[in-house]
């Protein structure tokens, strides 16, 4: 089992080729994975200008806006066209399809979540009030406003804003408990996914 702790803010930014913001890993799964070998992968992004989204073939997305305006996110094939403007709702799309983003008002920063079609899937949840998260071998809290209490099997941990967990290994199960209720956290579950289903 591995927990590993984390502030958005201790995490190293990393500027995109293009010039248009910058990403800043929480992690990747396998460790040290190119952008073609991961599994999984979660990162904070900050989008500091007008421009297109990188293209990942056979990997699904999940973004989530965490701060400022937002932006447009339209393909180029016309089938999306999606104002990402209302905080912690999150929007899934292909990542091989071509996407160019507008910005709306100003920067804005973003949680991302990716996984590799064949061998993984997530679910992104917003949580606002006290609960339970079902068991998962792998996962991501991140806690976006307010103070949170996140109780495992044998360990307990504190969350403040801007900061947050990933886990990996023996199937986990958290007790989640803000400190009021406007506290917001983000529960990203990671499952592996049935290479048998559908094979005769």
């Amino acid at each position: 089992m591995t927990i590993t702790p984390f502030a958005v803010a201790d995490l190293a930014p990393s500027p995109w080729k293009n010039g248009g913001g910058e990403t800043r890993e929480i992690v990747c799964q396998p460790a040290g994975a190119g952008a073609d070998a991961f599994g999984w992968r979660a990162s904070i992004a900050t989008i500091a200008r007008d421009g297109a989204f990188s293209i990942f073939p056979d990997v699904d997305r999940v973004t989530v806006l965490l701060r400022g305006a937002g932006v447009r996110l339209r393909s180029t094939d016309g089938l999306i066209d999606h104002r990402l403007d209302a905080p912690l709702t999150p929007f899934a799309f292909a990542g091989e399809v071509e996407i160019d983003a507008e910005l709306l008002e100003g920067a804005c920063q973003d949680l991302n979540v990716m996984t590799r079609r064949d061998g993984w899937r997530s679910e992104v949840r917003v949580v606002r009030h006290e609960q339970n998260l079902a068991a998962s071998d792998q996962g991501l809290l991140l806690a976006v406003d307010g103070d949170w209490r996140a109780e495992g099997v044998a360990q307990n941990f504190q969350l403040t804003s801007g900061s947050g967990l990933w886990w990996q290994g023996q199937t986990r199960c958290w007790s989640l408990q803000p400190s009021d209720n406007q506290a917001a956290l983000l529960a990203v579950v990671i499952d592996a996914v049935d290479r048998e289903v559908g094979l005769a």
